[in-house]
């Protein structure tokens, strides 16, 4: 179980490499944060703006966001939008 300064931390250096993608999500009226991440490695995320209601959001997820934040941080398991409808 991962301590809370260490949860902490590393939702910080997360935050840095969704910094790298922001503009993207930016452009189009998006963001997104990071709300959590659980035991086994789930970064929860919450979409923002435009990005909560676009088509497109769930692609995002997977090619961009997850792959980024995956490439960086190795254990982490998955990465999942609290506020995403899966469809």
């Amino acid at each position: 179980m991962m301590s809370e300064t260490d949860k902490k931390k590393l939702i910080a250096e997360i935050e840095k490499t969704l910094d790298e993608i922001r503009p993207h999500l930016q452009v189009d009226g998006g963001d997104i944060a990071v709300v959590d991440i659980t035991d086994d490695m789930v970064v929860q995320v919450k979409l923002l703006g435009n990005c909560i209601n676009c088509s497109m959001s769930s692609m995002t997820m997977k090619a961009g966001v997850e792959q980024a934040i995956k490439a960086q941080f190795p254990k982490v398991q998955h990465v999942e939008a609290v506020n995403l409808i899966p469809g």
